[in-house]
């Protein structure tokens, strides 16, 4: 199930508000524990079981760690759940990369390949796994104490909004709501338009991009014009769905009388690399600060280890993404980016252009990424990059299809107007301005007619 289907819409989240509003406030957290579980439960049953196991770990080792003195307890404790998340991690995320990466290996030694059963990837693991992760890690670090209900906790872990792809949300930003939460009109009212706003973004613009994204990356560009066409409507794309997501996850949760942290504000219009990761993906750029980069040693030894931390985070932050040597090689490109800026104070090389021209230079830098981060494999990557300058091809492919359309410019002059000029939905929702929310219900309208008629309908990051 995903938030923008019909099923969601129309009969998964009125009967939850229904019920929830209705119910005793001590009967909540049951309440929304079980529709998080039943909206799991809609991709695979028996995966509902990997995050009963997730919680049960580490809401006994939170408690294990705050319950005794011993440093050493306390550091076997945090392994347990550092190695029970990493383990589903790596085992369900990177089994058939592995097994892949080897045979093609033995395959170029002449050897026999290694025969093994194709592993299927639960929904969200990556964010599920941080989002644990972080608790035990602060419990141990004595930033939080450990929840003593089990329900609550698992309402943290399984809450259905940021459940599969965000925000990453740390215990201790939603621990007073978990045991007592306001419920109003103003909340409530601010939680729908916010929604409303993601949902249009991704039903309206992301899914369109998508389609012409698709045509470029899946079929061949054809030329300059359609390779920067292509890997321009990718570049919306994944923006307008992710921050789509994010945006009705936080409305989903203030309807719930929860207070999910911004995981956007504004990336596209940052005037370095620095800026960008400042910006974008905000929850995971600061879960890799706080619990990798920093603990790897951040920035307190040399020059050179600065620099290796730097390198493994962003690294490790591309390898977070997928099981491909393409979010690996994104990841090395992001980190050589930020190291070339941290070597120049910290600053971009072209820091003294006016400001207009960073932000372009930043920009084309990140569209470079994005053709990294959307091919197939390397090679692919390589082939669509020197289509990206082939000045003796400057055209489309022959069947360009969504590139020519009108829909397709309008679409892209409405994005660039929101990109680079536009209100945020956290702003939109304080003002709650009635054209603006009057619009934004009208656009809800022809998003639905829009949903009903085209079928198309991905989620780029339920994949990581």
């Amino acid at each position: 199930m995903v938030f923008t289907s019909p099923a969601f819409v129309f009969a998964f989240l009125p009967l939850l508000l229904l019920l929830y509003y209705a119910l005793h406030p001590r009967l909540r957290n049951p309440c929304l524990l079980v529709f998080s579980y039943a909206f799991y439960a809609w991709w695979r049953v028996d995966f509902v079981l990997l995050l009963m196991a997730s919680t049960l770990v580490d809401y006994v080792a939170g408690r294990a760690i705050y319950a005794t003195d011993r440093r050493v307890l306390k550091k076997i404790w945090l392994t347990v759940s550092i190695v029970f998340n990493l383990g589903l991690l790596g085992y369900f995320k990177y089994f058939n990369f592995g097994i892949e990466s080897l045979n093609t290996t033995l395959t170029a030694m002449g050897a026999s390949n290694v025969a093994w059963t194709n592993v299927v990837l639960p929904v969200g693991i990556s964010f599920i796994t941080f989002q644990t992760m972080s608790y035990s890690i602060d419990v141990y670090r004595g930033r939080v104490e450990p929840e003593r209900n089990v329900v609550a906790f698992g309402t943290y872990v399984s809450m259905f909004p940021q459940l599969v792809a965000g925000p990453i949300v740390r215990y201790r930003e939603v621990r007073d709501a978990l045991r007592d939460r306001v419920l109003n009109a103003d909340k409530f009212s601010k939680g729908v338009l916010i929604f409303l706003v993601g949902f249009n973004k991704k039903v309206l613009l992301a899914n369109n991009f998508g389609l012409a994204a698709d045509e470029a990356f899946n079929h061949g560009p054809g030329g300059v014009l359609g390779a920067w066409l292509g890997l321009l409507a990718y570049t919306f794309q994944i923006y307008f769905d992710f921050s789509g997501y994010s945006d009705m996850a936080v409305g989903l949760g203030r309807m719930l009388g929860f207070e999910f942290p911004r995981n956007f504000d504004g990336p596209y219009r940052s005037a370095s690399i620095t800026e960008f990761w400042r910006r974008w993906h905000i929850t995971l750029s600061n879960w890799i600060r706080d619990y990798l980069y920093i603990s790897l040693g951040g920035n307190r030894g040399t020059v050179a280890k600065t620099y290796r931390n730097l390198a493994v985070a962003m690294l490790l932050c591309g390898l977070w993404h997928g099981a491909n040597w393409t979010f690996i090689a994104w990841g090395a490109f992001h980190g050589g980016l930020l190291i070339l800026e941290r070597l120049n104070d910290r600053q971009p090389y072209y820091s003294k252009l006016p400001k207009v021209a960073r932000v372009l230079c930043t920009w084309l830098l990140v569209m470079i990424g994005w053709a990294i981060f959307r091919s197939p494999d390397i090679g692919s990557f390589g082939e669509f990059f020197v289509t990206l300058f082939d000045v003796r091809n400057m055209g489309l492919a022959h069947d360009a299809y969504w590139l020519v359309q009108p829909s397709f410019w309008i679409i892209t002059l409405v994005a660039f107007a929101i990109v680079f000029r536009g209100t945020d939905s956290f702003e939109l929702a304080e003002r709650r301005n009635l054209f603006v929310t009057l619009t934004q219900v009208l656009l809800f309208v022809l998003a639905i007619g829009e949903l009903l008629s085209q079928g198309f309908n991905p989620f780029l990051y339920f994949q990581f």
